[in-house]
């Protein structure tokens, strides 16, 4: 049984406490919210149900009648047929546990609500020998249980239990000494405070809560491609160092994107959108995607705020908690506004610091400075402008008769004699194009490639890649072929050149531009004999496509000139018809508006503003490369919400559901949205107000968890039928309340747990707390465990001083052999070492890959982050022990700190041996501990002195060079040591 494993003595049966759990495990899967799933018409989860006759006719419970109740007719009944619950379920009541029933019932079978959906409300502390009202009501309970509470744990217990509890690192031997010697009575309440203003108490806090919002380096799916999230990983750090109120933290991380004036963190905060798992395989259904999505954000947000499990409603209505299925898909319509692609890459904006948007806005100015040089007419320009129009190259734009293809791809021709290819894209293609036009002796043709958004990655090509390969072009008059001359492009990729040289026609390579896709380019074709004369002329032009691959031309236009060769790219770039249309216009009937514009035309590209061009570019790169440099994340960005439909069995491809509106679910309340959708600030203010009766309850559970190492609640994720019932439901209250009332500040409840008598307990039981509360349920005494992963870590850099404490920045990755990512596609990558201090940041840094999490942490069970993780579980297993032995960073960090035993130890092995466990354990050896470590010494410079290579191979672990100084015999030897002190239960455990 999860629940009611002991009957309580004869007296009053609360219907929260012993009731509801045994209906919730044996009984609501038929008679619980799950209209879908009930038989009989009978629901035993509410009152009025339950007291008034079902399909049958009979009434499960007659209030004060057990025996006229049809309930303990058919838990008592041995007949398969009408026992209850039936065989096929697999579950049987306890005879103790249907008494629990028949007294319920006698005593009126009084129904309660759940105590997690009621009002919040603060309780008023028992009488007892406390001044704190928490103790209070915890002693009331441990008289209640004729048990009594231990004594409190010695001080440099207490320092050490802070430290870990607070910061996630071991207290240093002088701040150990400092605490221990401190006599004022606001010692402890010091030590509290100081703890709580480090830095580092940020980055224990996020840690946790990193498992709930599910943060990761990777998208999880397929490939597990790299995804850019580390500064929503510096803002939940710097959010839980600079006290932001959770109620501010929940409304930024949620809606950040939505409120006025949103500041650059308050986006980054609204990155929590976009935690999720999400995936750009080939594929994979845009709509399903789109479903599966929804869903994650609606079971992540559930129990993050609300400790409820509303993912189990996608399908169904649950069958435990008062919440359906429209429930489910309401709260999921809240997150519809948020821009998103299904399927495919992820959009993410560049997060510059202060200093670098300070540099920025300087660089702009200096660049619109430089611009306004280029606006500027001066009499060199006018005279540069006159020669420059003697000599211009004139174009006409041909449209032409007819276009074909002959891998059959269709082509629009547009007004402005462009032509835009689509349709069918073979791998190789020749277009024919047939002109008709007046001009009198054609010299060349330009061949203008353009951008459009029907391309792939907008052209000018119909490649992927938006690429072209132009390998050939041939003109003919009627049946006479027109040799083709010298072509210049005015850009061309380094490996397929197209200059002007001595050849004819097309080099052998080909004209491609794929280093400048999605930009207008131009290649001018000389031709060797003119064409045209007088009437019309028609004339042919082919492209031909040979390179392969769908590397064609996707939209393009060409033009003709009369003008004499040779004729320059420089002297032919294409120009607006208005600029056309002037140059036409002899210069003496212009107007002034034509004079200014053909003036500023020429500016963009004469050669006396070249000096003033190569200063704006150099500009203009700088900010390019600080834009580069910077680190870029993922934003919710605010769309048109898309439609959210109720999916019947939550089948993504069934669009027969009823629409919803964004809607929280009806037993929790309602969000305060007037004529006028709901949205995701809406259900962030829900959350975090005093109406709502759970997020402060779950939350102040989980603070309760990080301090003792259990919660209130045992099932963090649950505070639903199938959780637990609160150990001490008025500390929940009185917390939750405080909680609020104080502003949502989480240190200073932190601190008000800190200071209780139950927090400073020692965590030594008796064989009386072992009998009568083997899980500390009561409090009697504080809590022991293993430290979590990535403090194990944290301890062993910081005992050998290696941990860097720089707060904030990018992923790191602790050391992994080659071939750690091999199965690892789309694309294929290798994990990189880091180097320097990358090697030796602190554990919440770490790479996060979630198919491939790093084997050291997960050996001490930390969370992949594929879905939301609100507590850890906690295992011992000899692979722990082979990792703190074995793996590169425990090892290094084991001959780092026996350099600082060797040199700051003293001389004698007794001495260093008492420095390493200070430094490790805050305390001394006992005289067993040190005979068994000495000799361990002892054996192994022996050892290592026979066998020099082998002491050298050790200490060339890691990344950090040895020391030479030291004596390499000696300081293997006190490596091993170091390894056996790091590799104690006690190293690693919070007591």
């Amino acid at each position: 049984m999860a629940h009611a494993a002991t009957v309580p003595p004869l007296g009053k049966v609360d219907f929260t406490r012993d009731i509801r759990p045994l209906l919730s495990d044996n009984c609501f899967a038929c008679h619980g919210p799950d209209a879908k799933q009930l038989k009989g018409k009978l629901r035993l989860d509410l009152s009025e149900s339950a007291k008034k006759p079902a399909k049958s006719g009979k009434i499960a419970i007659v209030p004060g009648k057990p025996a006229e109740s049809e309930l303990v007719a058919r838990l008592k009944t041995k007949d398969e047929a009408d026992v209850m619950p039936p065989p096929e379920s697999h579950k049987k009541l306890t005879p103790e546990q249907i008494a629990l029933f028949t007294r319920w019932i006698e005593q009126g079978a009084e129904y309660q609500g759940h105590w997690a959906y009621q009002k919040l409300a603060r309780p008023q502390a028992p009488a007892a020998p406390a001044a704190n009202p928490i103790d209070r009501m915890i002693l009331a309970r441990l008289a209640a249980q004729n048990l009594k509470p231990q004594p409190a744990a010695d001080r440099v217990t207490l320092i050490r239990r802070l430290s870990f509890d607070l910061t996630g690192l071991p207290p240093k031997p002088a701040e150990v000494d400092a605490f221990v010697n401190d006599t004022s009575p606001q010692a402890y309440e010091k030590l509290v405070d100081r703890l709580l203003a480090s830095q580092h108490y940020g980055e224990r806090m996020a840690a946790y809560w990193l498992d709930l919002v599910r943060y990761a380096d990777t998208r999880g799916y397929h490939g597990d491609q790299h995804q850019s999230t580390t500064p929503y990983r510096d803002y939940v750090i710097n959010a839980f160092n600079r006290n932001l109120s959770f109620d501010r933290f929940t409304t930024e991380q949620l809606a950040g994107d939505l409120l006025p004036d949103a500041t650059m963190e308050q986006r980054i905060a609204s990155g929590y959108n976009k935690l999720l798992m999400t995936t750009e395989e080939g594929g994979a259904q845009a709509k399903e995607y789109t479903a599966k999505y929804a869903a994650d954000r609606v079971r992540n947000a559930s129990i993050v705020w609300l400790g409820s499990t509303l993912g189990c409603s996608e399908c169904h209505d649950h069958k435990y908690d008062p919440f359906t299925q429209r429930d489910f898909y309401s709260m999921a319509a809240f997150f519809a506004d948020v821009k998103e692609t299904a399927v495919g890459g992820l959009e993410t904006v560049p997060v510059p610091t202060a200093e670098q948007t300070a540099e920025i806005a300087r660089l702009n100015r200096e660049v619109a400075a430089l611009k306004e040089q280029l606006t500027r007419p001066t009499p060199a320009l006018d005279s540069a402008l006159s020669e420059w129009e003697k000599a211009v190259v004139r174009w006409v734009s041909l449209k032409p008769a007819s276009v074909e293809s002959v891998g059959g791809a269709t082509f629009k021709v547009l007004d402005d004699a462009t032509v835009l290819a689509s349709g069918k894209s073979a791998d190789k293609d020749t277009y024919t194009l047939t002109f008709k036009t007046a001009l009198k002796d054609i010299t060349a043709l330009r061949i203008e490639v353009l951008p459009d958004k029907s391309l792939p990655k907008q052209g000018p090509g119909r490649a992927d890649n938006g690429n072209f390969v132009l390998t050939g072009v041939s003109v003919a008059v009627g049946d006479l072929p027109v040799e083709v001359g010298a072509i210049e492009a005015s850009h061309s990729q380094a490996d397929r050149p197209v200059k002007r040289g001595k050849a004819k026609g097309i080099p052998k390579g080909g004209w491609a531009v794929l280093d400048a896709v999605g930009k207008p380019h131009f290649a001018v074709v000389e031709l060797q004999d003119k064409i045209g004369g007088d009437g019309e002329t028609t004339f042919t032009v082919k492209l031909q496509h040979d390179y392969g691959t769908k590397h064609t031309i996707g939209q393009f236009r060409i033009a003709a000139t009369t003008a004499r060769t040779p004729v320059l790219v420089k002297d032919s770039a294409p120009r607006s018809a208005e600029i056309e249309a002037i140059l036409a216009t002899a210069a003496a009937q212009r107007t002034a508006k034509q004079k200014a514009d053909l003036a500023a035309h020429y500016r963009t590209f004469a050669p006396l503003l070249d000096p003033v061009r190569k200063q704006i570019a150099a500009v203009e790169g700088k900010i390019e490369a600080m834009n580069k440099a910077m680190p870029r994340t993922m934003i919710s960005m605010p769309v048109e919400p898309r439609m959210v439909r109720v999916l019947p069995r939550g089948n993504w491809l069934d669009d027969s559901g009823q629409p919803v509106e964004p809607a929280v679910p009806v037993v929790l309340g309602r969000v305060k949205a007037e004529n006028r959708r709901a949205n995701r600030l809406d259900l962030a203010q829900w959350l975090a107000s005093r109406d709502n009766p759970l997020v402060a309850r779950v939350f102040v559970n989980r603070l309760w968890k990080i301090m003792f190492g259990r919660g209130l609640v045992t099932t963090l994720e649950d505070f639903g039928a199938q959780g637990t019932n609160p150990s001490h439901p008025e500390v929940l209250d009185w917390l939750a309340s405080e909680f609020i009332e104080s502003g949502w500040n989480i240190k200073q409840l932190l601190k008000v747990i800190a200071l209780t008598d139950a927090y400073q307990r020692t965590s030594r039981d008796t064989p009386e707390l072992r009998f009568k509360d083997p899980y500390n349920a009561q409090l009697a005494r504080q809590g022991r465990f293993r430290i979590e992963a990535e403090m194990v870590r944290d301890n062993a850099l910081a005992l050998s001083g290696l941990l860097v404490d720089s707060v904030g920045g990018n992923s790191v990755k602790p050391y992994q052999p080659p071939g750690y990512w091999s199965y690892l596609n789309f694309p294929r990558r290798e994990w990189e070492n880091s180097a320097g201090d990358g090697l030796y940041r602190r554990g919440v840094y770490t790479y996060w890959c979630r198919t491939f999490l790093h084997p050291s942490l997960a050996a001490f069970d930390a969370s992949t982050r594929e879905e939301c993780v609100a507590e850890r579980v906690r295992s011992n297993t000899p692979q722990q022990a082979l990792v703190l032995l074995n793996d590169p960073t425990y090892v290094e960090a084991a001959r780092v700190f026996a350099e600082r035993i060797v040199r700051e130890g003293g001389k004698d092995a007794a001495s260093r041996l008492r420095f390493a466990f200070r430094e490790a354990l805050s305390r001394t050896p006992t005289a067993d501990e040190q005979a068994v470590l000495l000799s361990l010494q002892t054996k192994h410079a022996a050892q290592y002195a026979a066998d020099k290579a082998a002491a050298t191979e050790l200490l060339q672990t890691g990344g950090k060079p040895a020391a030479k100084d030291l004596d390499p015999v000696e300081l293997a030897a006190w490596s091993s040591v170091s390894r056996t002190i790091l590799n104690l239960h006690e190293t690693i455990t919070r007591n």
